[in-house]
């Protein structure tokens, strides 16, 4: 009996720890679980070349950070000139025709295709077309590449 209530104050006492630590970390290194973000509740930023929705850009439990966005650009408009990062990216793209910089080649896709920007060669994308393309943008983080705060 007396090693039982041993064993539960040691429990108590790694839990209690273990809260404590978590809170002082803070919302900014909390973990994100699983979510559904509906379109209507996706705020559009303007920006010089057209809009941006952020939709997450979180800590998970596997990736140091998963981000999200969805970016419109107007014809004839680019978000960046070509650059590169250690980071990787998948953009989807859901309306319009954009050009696509992968490093050594141009490209153009429209709606439903996908593009892999790979980590470290140059990339960009351009609206190619006559009316606003808009794409859905996902990058990470492995553990260990993005710097701690």
């Amino acid at each position: 009996m007396k090693h039982t209530a041993v064993g539960v104050a040691l429990g108590l006492g790694i839990a209690i720890g273990a809260a404590g630590a978590t809170f002082a970390r803070g919302a900014a290194d909390e973990v994100m679980g699983s979510r559904a973000v509906d379109w209507k509740d996706m705020t559009a930023r303007p920006t010089k070349v057209g809009e941006v929705r952020q939709v997450f850009e979180h800590r998970t439990a596997t990736l140091d950070e998963l981000e999200l966005h969805v970016t419109t650009l107007q014809p004839g408009q680019t978000p960046h000139p070509p650059h590169k990062h250690p980071d990787e990216e998948v953009l989807i793209v859901r309306e319009g025709t954009v050009e696509t910089f992968l490093g050594d080649r141009t490209q153009v896709v429209g709606p439903g295709s996908v593009i892999f920007q790979a980590a470290n060669q140059l990339h960009t994308i351009r609206n190619v077309g006559t009316v606003p393309a808009t794409y859905h943008v996902i990058k990470w983080n492995s553990p260990g590449m993005k710097p701690r705060k």
